[in-house]
């Protein structure tokens, strides 16, 4: 391969908390192997790291507008990546993050202690965001299938949004934690559910760009004229590029109705505003060599995935998961391990930390006994991590 995603980086001492503050220590013999955090510890893109340092080399950091640089390299991502035509400037707006552009979007269009749809699991952001501010939240579990596949119920997501007089969404896509990537019948059939409720609907599509095996990205947008207008969706080079640090997304809003709302509330706080670093981050990373190597990556990420799916299935006996079709996480229900063994899930989770495994609880996502593993790191540390797994802990 032509970029490094074999190298072992020392993280320590250089503001990361995967490894300067995960939820369990290692006992004295065993290196921390973090798995927990959703950020790669993997090199940045050298594109993003020749855009930052070009930047920086000129002193002055004062005040800035968003370049035209900025806007095109999204309207060209979007069109390489996800086959969007028709997107211009005006569509897009700087968001200093997804779960800010979440928040903004509900107090826009919802007063306080609305009920507010989304699936479960859910991301730990949604349900921490939005209940600070306010918002009852309603669940709809997705359900496995007779294939392991996580669905959505759709007749559920009706029956919740009538019984509740809900009329605003969060949808993911690809989801968080469980990997899917939606198929477009699936989106539509769920933008029809959300219309017949007249629904307001945030698309979260932070993972659009982490697709493993060659699976394919659906805009929520792009599968109807409503869904285009009665939607707002969030992208970011964040999760793609390991860039959470410097702080930057953008949202896609076609409806001009939906497009001042959102921008009147988010502009309340005036704290809404982008930096120049990230911006020029973003530019070096929506660049072709940027592209070059995030296809790379998303090699590397499936077969890391598959590894990690192939060695679990096989080894641990009582721990079931969906196979990911996209993201670098994997979501692992230890529901029937923890029964066979007497065993607790903190027990459990303390006894991947004990062995250096830092692992994530995966019950703050709505579903229990489940435990949430990052595989965005060279294979060599995934291979020693699930051998002290085999050894120490399913044993």
């Amino acid at each position: 391969m032509k970029y490094d995603f074999t190298s072992i980086i020392e993280r320590h001492g250089m503001d990361a908390i995967a490894v300067d503050n995960p939820p369990g220590i290692p006992k004295e013999g065993y290196d921390l192997i973090p798995m927990w955090v959703a950020d790669m510890n993997f090199p940045a893109a050298p594109a993003v790291v020749q855009a930052l340092l070009a930047r920086v080399s000129h002193p002055a950091y004062g005040y800035f507008n968003l370049s035209d640089a900025y806007f095109d390299s999204i309207i060209r991502w979007q069109e390489t990546r996800n086959h969007v035509t028709g997107l211009e400037k005006e569509h897009i707006g700087y968001e200093n993050g997804v779960l800010g552009c979440v928040v903004s979007a509900a107090q826009a269009f919802c007063s306080s202690g609305d009920k507010i749809l989304l699936h479960a699991p859910t991301y730990i952001g949604f349900t921490h965001s939005l209940a600070s501010a306010g918002y009852n939240l309603i669940l709809s579990d997705l359900i496995r299938d007779k294939d392991g596949i996580w669905r959505m119920d759709y007749e559920d997501m009706d029956k919740k949004l009538k019984e509740h007089a809900i009329h605003f969404a969060v949808f993911c896509s690809p989801h968080n934690p469980t990997g899917r990537v939606w198929e477009q019948w699936e989106i539509e059939k769920a933008m029809e559910v959300y219309r017949a409720n007249n629904c307001v609907v945030v698309s979260d599509e932070i993972w659009s760009d982490l697709l493993l095996n060659g699976r394919k990205h659906i805009p929520t947008q792009s599968v109807s004229q409503d869904a285009k207008n009665r939607t707002i969706a969030v992208y970011a080079p964040s999760k793609t590029f390991n860039l959470a640090g410097l702080v930057g997304s953008y949202h896609i809003v076609y409806n001009e109705y939906l497009r001042d709302r959102l921008l009147k509330q988010s502009s309340l706080s005036h704290y809404n505003s982008p930096n120049v670093l990230s911006m020029h981050a973003l530019v070096g990373a929506y660049s072709q060599e940027g592209q070059e190597w995030v296809d790379e990556l998303c090699q590397v990420l499936s077969g890391n995935v598959e590894y990690a799916y192939n060695y679990i299935t096989t080894h641990f006996n009582g721990i079931s998961l969906s196979r990911p079709e996209g993201t670098y996480m994997l979501y692992l229900d230890c529901s029937v391990w923890c029964e066979k063994h007497n065993m607790t899930l903190d027990q459990l989770l303390q006894a991947g930390w004990d062995v250096g495994v830092i692992w994530q609880d995966g019950r703050p996502f709505n579903k229990p006994n489940t435990i949430r593993m990052n595989l965005a790191l060279p294979l060599s540390r995934i291979n020693e991590a699930f051998r002290r797994l085999a050894e120490y802990v399913f044993c």
